[in-house]
């Protein structure tokens, strides 16, 4: 019987041509390093974590964050876009903003509660998990209204990390570290956690970047060049007012987007009631 597979045979020539991989152009590798080196700062963000140096972990983080607003900026900048960027950032968002701020609120408030404590930090990586992977299903929905490019839906992960930190900017400002303070603490991150995954519309403002005024470009560099000097100076309270400022504003948000809503469908509405209303007319013509 003949065997199903050729019996390999070192001496003879393959003759199957050679495949050779494409070069890389330089510019596609920038935004993947960018994105590497922020999987590194989150990763030292837990090492920190561990040995206490709770300031360094929190700066690890923000650096994170920095860098993972900058590599998809520099990919679209560089016109270096992949799905393999887009992957491996996802992947990022998930070490940097859902397993590091877990584990460095675990290991200094949450571990007084020790199981229930674990739970809470478990929750919200796995919302963060969770809340990443519906946003990437969601980038392939077509035919979306155009307002809903303007929002997200719950709160994005680098924004979910300012947030559910803010009871350790607390007790960095002072706030004496107590079992009652624990307790809420633990609850807080169940909610933030909730937050991220739920359907509330955030504003991403993402369409006020597109253009700026000439008349408020400098007031507006003159604004960002403060609030960089307000976190090295004042970072815990400048990280305090900011993730309270979220909160406050999340309101605010879902009432721009009902309204936005509302808008879109009473013009849908028209625009149905008026190509029923030549229908009629042209029927009545016939």
């Amino acid at each position: 019987m003949q065997p199903p597979f050729a019996p390999y045979d070192p001496g003879k020539p393959n003759n199957r041509p050679h495949t050779r991989l494409r070069d890389i152009p330089l510019r596609m590798l920038v935004p993947n390093v960018l994105t590497l080196l922020a999987i590194c700062s989150g990763l030292t963000a837990i090492r920190f974590a561990i040995e206490g140096r709770i300031e360094l972990a929190l700066a690890a983080i923000i650096l994170a964050a920095v860098l993972d607003g900058i590599d998809g900026r520099v990919a679209r900048f560089l016109k270096s876009s992949s799905p393999f960027g887009a992957q491996m950032d996802s992947l990022a968002d998930f070490v940097n903003f859902g397993v590091a701020p877990a584990m460095l609120l675990y290991f200094t408030l949450l571990d007084e509660l020790r199981p229930l404590g674990w739970v809470a930090a478990l929750i919200y990586a796995m919302c963060g998990c969770l809340r990443l992977a519906r946003f990437n299903v969601q980038l392939d929905i077509p035919n979306k209204p155009a307002y809903e490019s303007d929002f997200f839906v719950g709160v994005p992960a680098p924004a979910g990390a300012m947030l559910v930190l803010l009871p350790l900017y607390l007790v960095q400002l002072g706030v004496e570290e107590t079992l009652f303070v624990d307790v809420l603490a633990t609850m807080y991150v169940v909610f933030v956690g909730y937050l991220m995954v739920s359907n509330i519309p955030t504003y991403s403002g993402k369409s006020l970047g597109k253009k700026i005024p000439s008349t408020v470009a400098l007031p507006m560099i003159l604004l960002a060049v403060v609030l960089v000097a307000m976190l090295l100076s004042y970072p815990w309270q400048s990280l305090s007012l900011a993730a309270l400022g979220y909160l406050v504003f999340i309101p605010f948000g879902v009432r721009y987007y009902n309204n936005l809503k509302l808008a879109f469908d009473q013009d849908a509405m028209a625009a149905s009631a008026e190509k029923e209303n030549i229908k009629s007319k042209d029927k009545k013509r016939r």
